[in-house]
């Protein structure tokens, strides 16, 4: 029922009990006839129902006016959180209390973001909790453990698929027998770790994968939606309202689920249509994304989170061996690591693989903005419509904004916030009203829905995911008849994997993926290990003849166990960004930390030189560069370049202005110049003179090119 029926019943019903108390006043006769005093004359009832009327809609104006004051204070509050920070993780449970602050958990407790390894699983990625914000809406999650799976390829709220596994080099298949095809997988992981794909190209068989977090507000505020499958996690709740009592209690009483199946996620008021309020329900969701192309692992550099660091007393060597390691993706893939610097950047990897996953409309859809009077194009191509069903936190507009500027960030200062549209009426939408500057302006309706996301990991999938070479039944389910001939005996008795026929395991199922011969491995135990953690080591499952086969798990790892020859590899990089990122504060304390990590490469930078950085300076100050001469084919003396060495206190020099004088050439086609080498107003490097004489004799441009 509308709101304004409501209140024309409530008037019928007012009115009917107020014509039934002036009929008993009018033929009430008085106790006392003697008496003075006079009973008030009742007003008309069509003036009773104006008064109503007029009270009725203040209220509802009341109403109206109170309940969209909730609503911007709504906005308030996540104007407020976003300008405190970022998108990105900003907490996970703490289990632990410290002398120093950087002791207590903050967001990484055994792993960054609680990493941890399912790897007896087929497809769980291991998770636990997070505190998280997108967009300025904080919220907790469930304990996660997600799956590996990916947005579908047809319409559908939510629908997925499993991610296809990589298939096994054929290399390895070919081989007669499994200690044969144990060394070929060898050599196929060493090239991996190698990146040397000239010999075995595992590019087709080590497939990365982007897994990302997604939240928006959903339409759906009375069913319980579970945001994601997991095979070990749902929420604990029968309704949101259920959720929503359950959470204040553990809150208030600072208790917790002890299977960590509570989720903290908002509800807010999204409009306020004719007096009566929308309300939207937060949700979000962990899925994957296949990448088109391979990744170089040199695409990512390791994070130094120093607090973890400290807590657990870990040089650099052994940080980036634990679950504790963070990883950002480069702007760019690097064609040398040791000559890669980092600097500010527009459109880089992370956009190209973000803009590769679709929103809540799926794969296959194309979806334009306009909204705001202006077509936004692709950063890379201005010609180019951006497909904003796709994720994305950088676009251009033709016209130039007040600041002269034609690219856009996404959220007003948000570096980590990745947004996609979609036409899903699942989705709670906003409408604006705009209006042209024409006489009289022309004004159009339009309605957006966005959802949003940040990037969590990088995950390589390894041909262990398929690989099969003792031919161990398998199970694709996780429950039923076909279990329970895995895990008991025909007699009942439990099997627990032991090495002998009566207790192994009698195949494999998706809770217990264990396939890979223990060969492979030095030790098949977990790296770092987490109680979260649920494979064993090496355990026995029988093969279809009956032999039992020493096995270990072969789900996802976040590190391989020692293989020989080859050492740890790993195979999940945490990517995901803080909350803290957007705080200044910690742009100064990463500012700092740089600069005291790496004295010698910023020395120049302290006001008053440390004592400990005489020696590191002259090593730095002696470090060697490279300057090329562009080649020149004037005949003769024939086609050639020439190269000019110059040490780190020359680069200084000439940064500062200065002019480094009469430097000799590498000598080429049988001739060397002396050039004075400069730095013009454009920043480029060029040569001031050549011989004495303007330009050189040969025909070199006067243009230098800093090679490192």
């Amino acid at each position: 029922m509308s709101a304004d029926k409501l209140y024309i019943w409530c008037l019928v019903g007012i009115c009917v009990a107020l014509g039934h108390v002036s009929t008993i006043q009018a033929t009430a006769a008085p106790h006392n006839v003697h008496a003075t005093t006079t009973t008030p004359t009742p007003k008309p009832d069509h003036e009773v129902i104006q008064d109503l009327l007029h009270e009725l809609h203040y209220m509802k104006q009341s109403v109206s006016e109170l309940t969209r004051q909730v609503m911007l204070q709504q906005t308030f509050v996540e104007e407020r959180i976003r300008s405190d920070g970022s998108s990105g993780l900003k907490q996970i449970r703490n289990n632990n209390n410290g002398d120093h602050t950087y002791q207590t958990d903050a967001e990484s407790g055994g792993g960054v973001a609680n990493i941890h390894e399912h790897s007896s699983n087929i497809r769980t990625i291991g998770m636990g909790e997070l505190n998280v914000v997108m967009n300025g809406v904080e919220f907790r999650t469930r304990h996660n453990d997600y799956r590996l799976a990916m947005p579908a390829s047809h319409p559908g709220y939510n629908a997925q698929v499993d991610i296809p596994f990589p298939e096994v080099p054929p290399a390895v298949l070919s081989k007669a027998t499994v200690p044969e095809q144990v060394e070929e997988m060898k050599l196929w992981f060493k090239a991996f770790n190698a990146q040397d794909h000239s010999v075995r190209d595992y590019r087709p068989y080590f497939r990365a994968v982007l897994c990302y977090m997604e939240g928006g507000w959903t339409t759906n505020t009375q069913k319980l939606e579970e945001p994601f499958f997991s095979d070990r996690h749902f929420i604990d709740a029968s309704s949101w309202f259920d959720l929503q009592d359950k959470v204040r209690f553990a809150s208030y009483s600072g208790g917790k689920s002890n299977l960590e199946n509570f989720a903290y996620l908002p509800t807010t008021i999204m409009n306020v249509v004719n007096g009566t309020p929308e309300y939207a329900q937060w949700n979000y969701r962990i899925i994957c994304h296949p990448l088109k192309n391979d990744l170089p692992k040199a695409a990512l550099e390791i994070i130094d989170d120093l607090s973890p660091r400290m807590r657990r007393n870990l040089p650099m060597s052994r940080f980036s061996e634990s679950r504790l390691a963070r990883y950002r993706l480069r702007r760019e893939v690097p064609r040398a690591v040791q000559r890669y610097v980092s600097k500010p950047y527009g459109w880089g990897i992370l956009d190209e693989l973000m803009y590769e996953i679709p929103g809540k409309d799926n794969y296959g859809t194309t979806v334009t903005d306009d909204a705001l009077g202006q077509t936004v194009y692709h950063v890379k191509n201005a010609s180019l419509p951006l497909n904003t069903a796709h994720y994305q936190r950088l676009y251009h507009v033709i016209e130039k904004d007040a600041m002269g500027n034609r690219v856009v960030h996404r959220g007003f200062s948000d570096p980590n916030l990745f947004a996609a549209q979609t036409s899903d009426h699942k989705i709670a939408g906003l409408t604006i009203q705009n209006c042209n500057h024409a006489h009289p302006p022309v004004c159009t309706f339009v309605t957006q829905r966005f959802t949003w996301a940040i990037p969590l990991e990088i995950i390589y999938m390894t041909p262990l995911l398929r690989w099969n070479p003792y031919n161990l039944t398998h199970v694709d389910i996780n429950g039923g008849r076909e279990v329970q001939s895995i895990i008991h005996t025909s007699t009942g008795a439990q099997r627990n994997g032991n090495l002998d026929p009566a207790h192994a395991y009698n195949g494999t199922f998706n809770k217990l993926y264990y396939r890979t011969p223990a060969e492979l491995f030095a030790d098949g135990r977990a790296v770092d290990h987490s109680n979260a953690d649920t494979a064993k080591g090496v355990v026995g499952v029988l093969d279809p003849q009956g032999n039992v086969r020493k096995v270990v798990a072969s789900g996802t790892r976040i590190i391989l166990p020692n293989i020989e020859g080859v050492g740890q590899i790993r195979t999940r990089y945490p990517i995901m960004p803080f909350h803290s990122d957007g705080q200044q504060t910690r742009k100064e304390l990463d500012a700092l930390k740089d600069m005291v990590m790496n004295m010698a490469k910023y020395g120049p930078l302290f006001e008053t030189e440390p004592t400990t950085l005489s020696l590191a300076n002259q090593t730095y100050n002696n470090q060697p560069h490279l300057l090329k001469v562009a080649p020149t084919s004037r005949d003769p003396p024939g086609y050639h370049d020439h190269e000019i060495n110059i040490v780190q206190s020359d680069l200084n020099e000439l940064k500062q202005g200065q002019t480094i004088r009469a430097i000799l050439t590498s000598v080429d086609n049988g001739h060397q110049h002396s050039v004075d080498v400069s730095m013009d107003s454009h920043g480029h490097f060029v040569m001031a003179s050549c011989d004495g004489m303007a330009h050189c004799w040969d025909g070199h441009s006067n243009q230098l090119t800093l090679e490192y």
